[in-house]
């Protein structure tokens, strides 16, 4: 259990208290005591990408600890050097880091008291943290510098407070303690175009601004930062380029080089420096970021945090917190480890992180609409996190769909991807589809913000019109998807570009979008529309040939039928199906030129995903017995990575064969084995809390079909769960009967539903909505519990026209 920063807070803290209490399994887990809980270390090294700093949920300001090693999430554990500290960051992102614009770095002293030979440059500043030191929880970041500058921060919606304590003698030879704080033009991945900074010499406040580079997309954004000083009056302010600093002038603007081999961009700041501080060696440093303007990230910082009182920031993030993980309750059981709570709530908190808010922060377009940002992307995200955030947070999930409608409506189509303002690459399907038809199908009864009519605009323009670049946006392919109702292989396609690949992977992510415009097409009385989205939903037929073996080092697997390349004339040609799968070829399956017939995951692994239809594919299968013979085959042989969210949903599609048991099953075998309370954590990168999401609905034995009013039943990991809705205030409980922290008693034997027997396998999110009590007792083999045919959860073919399906 990571409680290492426990012991160094204010003893009169009431997650102190509520901690100590847990630890002896007194307290229940509710508010202020759930944070104890919560270590934002989990995934910070092995490609995890976590941000472990200070935030809110959902805030646009985000600090932490930038290092020069594996710096998508800002910090990493991995013992690599700091290079500053900055103020909004994304998390789980693959790839190229993003943001970490205009970040601070301290130094207590310059050796023999002379300007320049303080250190400007990033790559010559860069300095090791004492180990252990590093200490994480919500709403705080602290960590100690070989120097032995200690930084802590913690954060507003848009400003970032630090408070450095400095020593009192200098670790720098011949220095006196003439504290010096630079702002460096720069960001994490080092894309800056250009750049301009000044410093007021009475005040030390310095304010810039920069344009930067996008990490997955296409384009360029603006933003801009004000820094205020509390604590030591000012000895001496200027600005520095390369690695010289002088007090004139102060203030300077940059611009790219054009040296196209350059290792860096050119070094370039502004810095203050200080008279010894007045109080405890420290200086509080107030940061508030805009992408409007240097002017509007003052406001923001002047507004939020009047007073520098790190303190009062501080417990106003617990507080911010604490409501927001506190709709949950947990009653852990006799014997639970307290390992297993760590990891609950701190992927509940990792979900909470993204999409970001920016609302009145956005320069492209007037709108008194939110905008949220930071979507990395919805590919990854549908799967799991917009589910948790509509259970935990629908008020947010009700803004983040009023802002995809409303980018919509200024850029005229549906983001699948987006960040820093930019459009982001299109990896799929148009996965916003999914999360607007989830939402329509549990929202609509208890929200009328939503203009739904532009909703469904937004996604018929997804399914029926092609961009001019649809790597961006929307859809390729849509001729021959109209036409011969899959995606060809080497596609024929002159109205719009994008990566000719990928052909098996967007036929069946195309066939489940049209299939989620269905579900609104009914609910809005567009008939027409919603038999024309039926009929296309089955395409992913069009792509599965029946004679297709697999094979593994020589040895037939003993399965046959597949997903594989199909050409314009209709014939099928050939990708090995465990290809791009972890016994294959793995890193294959990417966004280039050469990147095959699927997208990070093999033609095993594609072939199950027809969410819409599971009965269908059931039935071409062979039928559930041997659906379940090749379900535990993907799950078993080494074909399935969980690292990759399209692993998720087959852990539970065992339910669909009326074999819920083999689900609770599958969720034991990679909870705790793939997802621990260590650093390294996840089994892959987070994808802004992806994986946290998958691992607390899991948990809490509420896995969704996304995209669906759909919530697969498993018994909690925990003897009672219950969230309380945000809107109706409504709890929702679920009780284990029969519960052991050994968890052997994993199968579900009957369940009641507010006191009525309840036979089906799976939930609507009406019960989330009214509130009540689901009892589920449990035992130590399979029942008979949910195996019925009218017990699983619906499928297109076999409930067709009946609105008990679509709404």
């Amino acid at each position: 259990m990571a409680l290492g920063w426990l012991f160094g807070m204010r003893s009169s803290s009431p997650a102190v208290v509520a901690a100590l209490l847990l630890i002896n399994g007194v307290a229940a887990q509710t508010g202020a005591d759930i944070l104890p809980f919560v270590d934002p270390l989990i995934g910070t090294v092995n490609g995890g990408h976590v941000f472990p700093g200070a935030s809110l949920p959902f805030s646009m300001a985000k600090a932490v600890a930038d290092v020069n090693g594996e710096d998508q999430g800002g910090f990493a554990s991995d013992g690599s050097n700091i290079t500053g500290f900055s103020h909004m960051h994304d998390s789980g992102t693959g790839g190229s880091p993003s943001l970490g614009n205009f970040p601070l770095f301290p130094q207590a002293g310059c050796p023999d008291d002379e300007l320049n030979q303080c250190v400007f440059p990033k790559t010559l500043r860069a300095t090791p943290r004492i180990n252990g030191t590093a200490e994480a929880h919500p709403g705080y970041f602290s960590v100690e510098l070989a120097t032995n500058i200690k930084a802590e921060m913690t954060v507003t919606e848009h400003t970032a407070l630090y408070r450095f304590t400095f020593p009192q003698t200098p670790s720098e030879n011949n220095s006196v303690l003439s504290p010096l704080i630079l702002a460096d033009l720069s960001d994490l991945p080092n894309s800056r175009i250009n750049g301009s900074i000044s410093v007021d010499e009475n005040t030390g406040r310095m304010s810039g601004s920069g344009t930067f580079s996008p990490s997955f997309g296409i384009g360029d954004y603006t933003t801009h930062f004000c820094a205020d000083f509390s604590g030591a009056s000012i000895r001496d302010t200027g600005v520095f380029m390369n690695n010289r600093a002088g007090s004139q002038p102060k203030s300077l603007s940059v611009v790219n080089d054009g040296v196209d081999n350059s290792p860096e961009i050119l070094p370039a700041g502004a810095y203050t420096r200080f008279h010894a501080p007045s109080h405890n060696n420290q200086i509080i440093a107030r940061v508030g970021v805009s992408f409007i303007s240097a002017e509007n990230a003052c406001n923001n910082a002047e507004k939020e945090i009047p007073d520098f009182d790190f303190d009062k920031v501080h417990d106003a993030a617990e507080k911010a917190w604490s409501d927001s993980l506190g709709v949950i309750e947990v009653k852990p059981g006799t014997g639970v480890n307290s390992s297993f709570q760590t990891i609950f709530w701190s992927g509940i908190y990792r979900g909470s992180l993204s999409p970001q808010d920016y609302t009145g922060e956005n320069p492209l377009w007037k709108s008194s609409e939110p905008y949220y940002d930071s979507y990395y992307c919805i590919w990854d995200s549908f799967r799991s996190i917009h589910t948790l955030i509509t259970l935990i947070d629908p008020k947010s999930q009700i803004r983040m769909i009023r802002s995809l409608i409303d980018i919509y409506r200024h850029e005229g189509w549906l983001p699948d991807c987006r960040m820093s303002l930019c459009k982001g690459f299109t990896q799929g399907g148009s996965n916003a589809d999914v999360v607007i038809a989830e939402s329509y199908l549990k929202l609509k009864s208890v929200t009328k913000d939503i203009d739904w009519k532009t909703a469904y605009e937004a996604v018929v323009t997804d399914a029926e019109h092609e961009p001019e670049n649809w790597s961006v946006q929307g859809r390729g392919g849509l001729t021959s998807w109209k036409n011969l109702h899959y995606i060809p292989t080497d596609d024929f396609d002159p109205y719009g570009v994008g990566p000719f690949t990928r052909s098996i992977s967007r036929t069946v992510e195309y066939a489940y979008n049209d299939f989620c415009i269905a579900e609104m097409a009914y609910g809005l009385g567009h008939s027409d529309d919603y038999s024309k989205y039926m009929a296309r939903s089955g395409n992913w037929e069009n792509m599965f040939n029946p004679k297709q073996t697999s094979a593994i080092n020589g040895t037939d697997t003993g399965f046959t039928g597949f997903l594989q390349p199909r050409y314009l004339n209709g014939t099928f040609g050939f990708q090995d199906p465990i290809f791009c799968s972890p016994l294959m070829n793995f890193t294959s399956c990417y966004l280039n030129p050469d990147g095959h017939e699927t997208y990070e995951g093999s033609a095993w692994l594609y072939t199950f995903f027809v969410p819409q239809d599971q009965a269908k594919l059931i039935a071409t299968l062979g039928g559930p017995e041997e659906f379940v013979r090749r379900l535990d085959y993907l799950h078993t042989s080494g074909l399935l990575y969980i690292g990759d969210e399209q692993g998720f949903l087959p852990v539970f599609q065992y339910h669909f064969a009326g074999r819920p048991g083999k689900s609770a099953e599958r969720a034991h075998a990679y909870i705790p084995s793939q997802f621990n309370d260590t650093v390294v954590g996840i089994p892959g990168n987070d994808d802004s809390g992806a994986m946290g999401s998958f691992l607390s609905l899991t948990m809490m034995g509420i896995f969704p079909n996304p995209g669906q009013d759909v919530y697969f039943i498993t018994p909690p990991f925990f003897e009672e769960i219950s969230i309380r809705n945000q809107i109706t205030g409504k709890r929702a409980t679920i009780k284990n009967i029969n519960f052991d922290a050994e968890y052997k008693n994993i199968y579900i034997q009957s369940a009641k539903l507010n006191g009525e027997v309840y036979t089906k396998n799976w939930l609507s999110h009406d019960f989330f909505l009214n509130g009540g009590v689901l009892e589920l007792t449990l035992g130590s083999e399979e029942g008979a519990w949910g195996t019925k045919l009218e017990d699983l959860p619906p499928s297109a073919s076999t409930h067709g026209e009946a609105t008990k399906y679509i709404l």
